[in-house]
């Protein structure tokens, strides 16, 4: 076990010293698009398995998954361990990550900055918690703890919300930032998150993208949602049941004109799933919409992109 946990860590040093090479393009893993993926690996870059999954899994089903692992690059995304809260996160679902990363050996993992459970209750969703200097103290020490339970350092996901967070003393980007400088924690980036947070509560997303810190920009998610609740009162509910909307494409396209490393880009569907040929044309059109990012990024800095 410790020889293979070296192992990730040396491959995983190696793929942060390599960042700057290309970005990736790629799809969550889901059984019902597990034929699709598996007979289009050639432009699939990277697949994103929900490590919950198969916290618990049979032999056969953690086989399968090294079996994914070893023909394309597998990176792991969390939903339970509930990192940005004042409750401890739990030792045994943090040992079951850290088993799982041993098992793997996936390019990176990662999990939300929300809380799931308080007073001993599963809340049963990815909650926001109130921005305060509690909570970005509460999320420091777990995810301190899950770096050195897993041995890396999970990359951090913004949440969308229905409701501004109340309670809060500082707007999302403040304490998303926070918490980014104040651990060893990249950022992934969802932009449909983003998106639905920015026409449910009224603020820029370019300023919000504008405000973090870009060097720590590393994984980006593309999803779609709906519109929910009666007019005057709606809300952008990000389901991951519709395809990603034009805008969050154009968001996509700013991240890739500000970041000078390489980026990996998720394309997140979790039903109502269109044909995986439809899926693999939105994985082009995310290509499309970084590259142009990428061109402005050439022409505004051409000793990043150099270097």
């Amino acid at each position: 076990m410790r020889r293979r946990r070296l192992w990730w860590r040396l491959r995983w040093m190696w793929i942060m010293k390599s960042r700057m090479l290309e970005d990736r393009i790629g799809l969550g893993w889901r059984p019902a698009l597990a034929a699709g993926i598996l007979s289009n690996l050639d432009q699939i870059d990277i697949v994103e398995v929900i490590a919950d999954d198969f916290f618990e899994a049979s032999r056969s089903q953690r086989r399968a998954l090294r079996t994914l692992a070893n023909q394309t690059p597998v990176t792991l995304h969390g939903v339970s361990l509930g990192l940005a809260s004042t409750v401890a996160v739990g030792p045994k679902r943090l040992a079951c990550m850290a088993r799982l990363c041993d098992e793997i050996a996936p390019t990176s993992w990662s999990e939300h900055l929300a809380f799931v459970r308080g007073g001993g209750f599963e809340i049963g969703h990815l909650a926001a918690p109130p921005r305060t200097t509690a909570t970005l103290e509460g999320a420091l020490t777990n995810l301190a703890r899950a770096t050195s339970t897993v041995g890396v350092a999970p990359q951090v996901e913004n949440v969308a919300s229905l409701i501004d967070p109340p309670g809060s003393d500082r707007d999302e980007a403040t304490w998303v930032s926070e918490i980014i400088r104040g651990s060893d924690c990249d950022l992934l980036l969802d932009l449909h998150n983003l998106y639905a947070n920015s026409l449910n509560f009224n603020f820029d997303p370019v300023d919000f993208i504008e405000r973090l810190p870009a060097e720590r920009i590393a994984t980006i998610h593309l999803a779609g949602g709906k519109w929910i609740g009666a007019q005057g009162e709606r809300r952008l509910l990000d389901d991951h049941l519709h395809d990603v909307p034009d805008p969050v494409y154009d968001l996509l396209t700013e991240v890739g004109a500000r970041v000078a490393g390489s980026l990996t880009v998720i394309l997140e569907r979790d039903g109502e799933f269109p044909s995986i040929q439809i899926l693999l044309q939105q994985l082009d059109r995310a290509r499309l919409a970084l590259a142009r990012g990428r061109e402005r990024l050439a022409v505004a800095h051409p000793q990043e992109v150099a270097a």
